[in-house]
């Protein structure tokens, strides 16, 4: 008989797992409390702006192609990704601007341009992070960590890679330029972590730009997400959106299905769950059920920042600006203890810019734009009233925009609204709306993070941002592949 299986939660992780569980044969039903599949890779449309709510950059494009391979499909067949030159631009509060990607010697002359002495530098640092990329991403992405000595046997590899430093220390051993000291340690920021605490095995993030490319998928990543979906259908994968899980089932130790909001009970053999893993715990299973493992890390985590997004159009277009602008204030550190540390909303920001409308016109209408603007906060931990600070920040990131890069958005804005860590607690279930789970501190890596196969409860495994290897799309596609790696092929 064909065993069943119940994948909660269709983030990446979630329709990863889902079509990894179906390839085995299991019988698979997605459930999702969201109207739409994607998790955080909503999609918002706006009187003809059409907006991606979550991720936007593609890096590590073959982890979908894997996805379609398991069904003898391709990718490519059903979604264009199109190479980004530059990569991202940065916006110096100073007004200095640097064009990150492209050609490794595109890059070098924009380095040089800045700093002569960090062009040598560079070419140090990108070296030094494809030793931590062959360990970090091709060894040890996607293999199980739910045993310490794994983690164990990993410890003198990773000490010659110098993990026990941070992303910025890592950084600013390289390079000698304030401005590119910024530019290179922000990858972190990008699944949840402060540059000055992370480790730096995140470092890896330079090779795997430079080795695979920044991307964009026309029709946004909303377009992916609907070609997965496509996938799933077609290979007789049960959707059901709507659809909230309250609770999983726990029977001596064991999952065995579980409670939706209306009351109802679903039966499975094996559960993925994509569901926020510090919301699974604290409130989708009982602490009697729990290790004690998972109640530690409950206890001690930390949480990465939230996310506050604003999404406009405007009435004109901007051709200068870039697909990608990384737009950075005058505080760095400063303004990062003031996000993960003191959890105070600051006066001045720095803010990531989308711009797709750059390489995709059907973003908005003609002779228009379409922006969104993600701006890291404090998490739900800061005790923000966003309902006040929501338009105070708004006007705010605004007011800077028009002063800088986009002259005049005050006059041309349109369709504006936004999303708080308010929004990412009660739509996502996302701990504290923290935007990317759990902290990407050494602590809470591989072993110490919540492990994909659940700690003390048989027939339930974790995919996601929460998990191993940690947020970011290729982190929480290559979860799903440590979760294909655990669970046997359906008998």
């Amino acid at each position: 008989m064909q065993q069943q299986a119940i994948v909660i939660g269709s983030g990446f992780g979630g329709i990863a797992g889902a079509l990894r569980l179906r390839a085995k044969g299991y019988a698979v039903t997605l459930l999702d409390r969201c109207d739409q599949l994607g998790g955080r890779a909503q999609v918002f449309e706006r009187a003809g702006f059409t907006h991606d709510a979550g991720p936007t950059v593609i890096t590590a494009p073959f982890l979908l192609e894997e996805l379609f391979s398991l069904f003898g499909e391709k990718f490519s067949d059903h979604v264009k990704l199109v190479p980004m030159n530059p990569w991202y631009r940065f916006y110096f509060a100073d007004g200095d601007t640097f064009n990150y990607g492209g050609s490794l010697e595109e890059t070098l002359d924009e380095i040089t341009r800045i700093e002569p002495r960090d062009r040598a530098g560079y070419l140090a640092l990108l070296e030094h992070s494809k030793r931590i990329y062959d360990v970090g991403f091709t060894a040890l992405s996607a293999q199980p960590f739910h045993q310490l000595t794994t983690m164990l046997r990993q410890i003198p590899r990773l000490i010659g890679l110098r993990n026990y430093e941070t992303v910025w220390s890592m950084v600013s051993r390289h390079l000698h330029s304030p401005k590119l000291r910024q530019a290179f340690s922000i990858q972190p920021l990008l699944v949840g972590g402060n540059p000055f605490d992370t480790t730096s095995i995140y470092g890896l993030i330079h090779f795997l730009e430079r080795a695979h490319g920044v991307h964009f998928a026309m029709g946004g990543t909303g377009a992916i997400v609907q070609a997965l979906g496509d996938l799933m259908r077609r290979h007789d994968i049960e959707i059901r959106l709507g659809t909230t899980v309250e609770r999983v089932k726990i029977e001596n130790g064991t999952a065995t299905g579980v409670e939706l909001a209306d009351g109802t009970t679903m039966s499975a053999d094996v559960i993925v769950s994509n569901a926020d893993a510090a919301h699974l715990y604290r409130k989708m299973i009982p602490q009697s059920q729990q290790a004690l493992s998972t109640r530690a890390k409950l206890a001690m985590a930390h949480y990465s920042m939230g996310l506050f997004v604003l999404y406009f159009g405007t009435t004109r277009t901007y051709p200068e600006v870039a697909h990608h602008t990384i737009w950075l204030g005058e505080r760095y550190r400063e303004l990062l203890d003031d996000i993960f540390y003191r959890k105070v909303l600051s006066e001045d920001f720095s803010l990531y810019l989308h711009r797709p409308t750059a390489t995709d016109s059907s973003f908005a209408p003609t002779g228009c734009d379409s922006f969104y603007v993600l701006c890291p906060v404090p998490n739900m931990q800061g005790q923000i009233d966003w309902d006040i600070e929501g338009p105070r920040l708004t006007e705010r990131i605004v007011a800077a925009l028009d002063r800088t890069i986009l002259p005049g958005l005050a006059s041309t804005i349109v369709e504006k609204f936004y999303k708080t860590p308010a929004d990412f607690q009660h739509d996502y279930r996302s701990e504290h709306g923290a935007g990317f789970s759990v902290a990407p501190i050494f602590r809470q890596s591989a072993w110490f993070r919540f492990h994909n196969r659940a700690e003390g409860i048989k027939n339930l495994y974790l995919t996601g941002a929460g998990t191993h290897p940690g947020a970011g799309m290729p982190g929480v596609l290559c979860s799903a592949k440590v979760v294909d790696a655990l669970i046997p092929c359906s008998s």
